[in-house]
């Protein structure tokens, strides 16, 4: 078995949609990003990668390829998911947290971890998400922008891994 951590943080963009574990939360009020700015996709992808010792998403969805262009990083994430199929890896199970002052999570999350669960054919009890602010310190407090941490195990499917 092997663990991996991810990371990612993205500033609020107003006139875009806000797309959070593959779920619109918001037409309006969204992320600025190169893809749909799914920042809990995104740090969930960089644990998945990492686990495996693999690139991060960066390397394999560059922002400078227009094929990426507002991209839902749902779709990204089936990809990963095949990369690690590809690299005799499955996925053993996710945890997650969004770290965000607004807006409020917990009306979202069963959504969030089903649409996650499907992409990574888990059953969505191996799916973790919590949500939590960041009592109005940085840039998360200031209502700046949303942050994501996630941790993923994996198994090697060869055991020469």
């Amino acid at each position: 078995m092997f663990a991996g951590i991810g990371y990612d943080a993205h500033r609020f963009k107003k006139n875009r949609k806000l797309v959070l574990g593959g779920h619109l939360i918001s037409k309006t009020n969204g992320l600025d990003g190169h893809s749909d700015a799914d920042v809990l996709v995104h740090a969930i992808m960089d644990a998945l990668l990492g686990a495996a010792g693999l690139s991060d998403i960066g390397h394999y969805f560059p922002n400078t390829n227009k094929k990426y262009k507002g991209a839902s990083s749902i779709e990204l994430l089936l990809e990963v998911n095949r990369i690690l199929k590809k690299e005799k890896f499955i996925v053993n199970n996710i945890d997650s947290t969004l770290i965000c002052e607004a807006p409020k999570i917990s009306p979202y999350i069963k959504n969030m971890k089903e649409n996650i669960a499907k992409a990574l054919n888990l059953r969505v009890s191996r799916v973790g998400l919590k949500a939590t602010t960041n009592e109005k310190m940085g840039f998360v407090g200031r209502k700046e922008g949303i942050a994501a941490i996630a941790i993923a195990t994996i198994i090697a499917t060869n055991l020469n891994k």
